[in-house]
């Protein structure tokens, strides 16, 4: 064989093994900004010449796969507003670094904000300790997130953060005070957040506000006269795939999570203990307002410290498809739920399902009055050993003929454990109807169809014991969700239980 016949062969065995070697990967784009608000003097942001201020990491723009870096261990005070957006493949990270004990802090120290993100998008912000405590009473918060004619800000997220000490005034408005508030501004340009991801973060000590949404983009019919004067007036305008989850929220001057002109979030999965603390006006734990297709579930909330209002839960003005399922409820001084239009606002659509109460006071269930369209609460457990409500329904109606209410409740277990009594009805209006209910230690003085009185039997965990009345003494709800709040399965065709239980009786 030739020599240069041998040279061909080499290259026509070598040339397919090098197609099949991968291109190398270019690197991701972005960089490493560390701060050390303990250092001295300025630095340029490395690791061994960091940034020594809140000033300094201000004035960097920051692009996609970007990290701003705050060392363990140290604090920076006044207000973090960083300048620039990730992208959906390499969001810009803000996070702590270092081996030393404690968490990187930002303490606003009575700035309006601790950390503000304005106009933004794929963005993350995790891992820190914010604080804003100085200067009590006036308008604050810990994280805030602004939108002002922005259009779709895309991809953020607020996980794993410690915020705790916001001491802002009893201000319940587009721009504060709250742990994290999450606000929508501007007058020309429609803008939402669009994929907001809220989770794993400890939040305490906070007047007044835990987590709350505002927008001015909210205009629609279903909110009647409680409009923002200030709304824009184009069209309603909601904010999508929200999901706040895993939080937890201890010692609140006022609401827990309230959202505003949503469309499609998810609250799953918090704990809520202590809210309605501190504040002079009306509060709840989770609630709605001027939001579509709301999944409220798994979550666990008590101590509410009031009875203006005060419940657990909330549908209120311009709510439309909130679903309250597979919730723990206890020890709230306002009750259990509240159905809240007026002043011309709608609520309908709202299912209540599933869920449990233990000694949730005042009363169980509030509507205000105006238009309670289409309610179905069902086969939820409602038990008082302590506190025994005033009023299984308090109804704020005033007169039946300006309200219309199609509110219809079944399948549920209420018992009283208490004082001997029972829960009374105020002023209960036409559209409020009974069936299938199990009411033991309670006088019922409305008609109750398939209704019970005798003891239900339930264990300490709340399912039904043996023998008891309430298994399969329930009727069929069609499109219930499929599974009871033990996670059991529930059929669209055979006869449930009473209750939010839907087992084989236990011993």
């Amino acid at each position: 064989m030739t020599q240069r016949r041998t040279h061909a062969l080499a290259a026509a065995l070598v040339l397919p093994l090098l197609a099949t070697v991968p291109a190398q990967a270019a690197a991701p784009p972005g960089h490493r900004h560390h701060v050390d608000c303990s250092a001295q003097g300025t630095g340029d942001g490395s690791v061994q010449r960091p940034w020594t201020s809140l000033a300094e990491a201000n004035a960097h723009p920051y692009g996609p796969g970007d990290k701003l870096l705050f060392k363990r261990g140290t604090t920076c005070t006044g207000t973090l507003q960083p300048q620039g957006a990730g992208s959906a493949a390499y969001p810009f990270t803000i996070a702590d670094y270092g081996a030393a004990p404690g968490r990187a802090v930002i303490d606003g120290n009575g700035a309006h904000d601790a950390v503000l993100l304005a106009n933004t998008r794929y963005l993350r912000l995790t891992r820190l300790e914010i604080t804003n405590a100085a200067a009590p009473g006036t308008e604050r918060n810990g994280v805030r997130l602004r939108l002002a004619d922005y259009g779709a800000a895309k991809g953020i997220t607020l996980d794993h953060l410690s915020i705790h000490d916001v001491r802002g005034g009893d201000f319940k408005t587009l721009t504060g005070s709250s742990a994290i508030h999450v606000a929508v501004e501007g007058t020309t340009v429609p803008s939402w957040y669009d994929g907001l991801d809220i989770h794993h973060n400890d939040i305490r000590d906070v007047d007044r506000e835990g987590i709350y949404f505002k927008s001015r983009f909210s205009k629609r019919d279903l909110v009647g006269n409680q409009q923002d004067p200030n709304a824009y007036p184009g069209a309603w305008t909601p904010s999508l795939r929200v999901r706040i989850h895993h939080n937890t929220l201890t010692s609140l001057a006022g609401d827990g999570i309230k959202l505003d002109t949503t469309s499609g979030a998810r609250v799953d999965h918090n704990r809520i203990d202590g809210f309605q603390l501190r504040s002079k006006a009306a509060n709840a734990g989770v609630w709605t307002f001027n939001t579509d297709d709301t999944l409220i579930e798994y979550n666990e909330v008590s101590g509410g410290g009031g009875t203006k209002d005060g419940m657990s839960f909330d549908a209120d003005g311009a709510s439309k498809g909130t679903v309250f399922q597979y919730n723990n409820s206890h020890d709230n001084q306002g009750g259990f739920l509240l159905i809240c239009p007026y002043s011309g606002a709608k609520t309908l659509d709202t299912v209540v399902r599933y869920n449990v109460s233990v000694d949730d006071g005042a009363r169980l269930i509030q509507n205000c009055w105006g238009p309670i369209l289409n309610t179905q609460i069902y086969n939820n457990t409602f038990v008082n050993r302590t506190t025994v409500p005033a009023y299984l329904v308090q109804d704020d109606a005033g007169s039946p003929a300006t309200t219309q209410h199609e509110l219809s409740i079944r399948n549920n277990v209420f018992v009283n454990e208490g004082a001997s009594g029972g829960y009374a009805f105020k002023n209960p209006t036409p559209g409020l109807s009974f069936s299938h209910n199990l009411f033991h230690g309670i006088a019922m003085t409305r008609p109750n169809p398939g209704g019970l009185t005798a003891d239900p039997l339930l264990r300490p965990d709340l399912r039904l014991g043996a023998g008891s009345p309430a298994l399969t003494a329930g009727t069929v709800i069609a499109d219930n969700g499929g599974r009871d709040w033990f996670g059991n399965a529930v059929s669209a065709t055979s006869v449930p239980n009473i209750g939010a239980y839907e087992g084989p009786g236990v011993n």
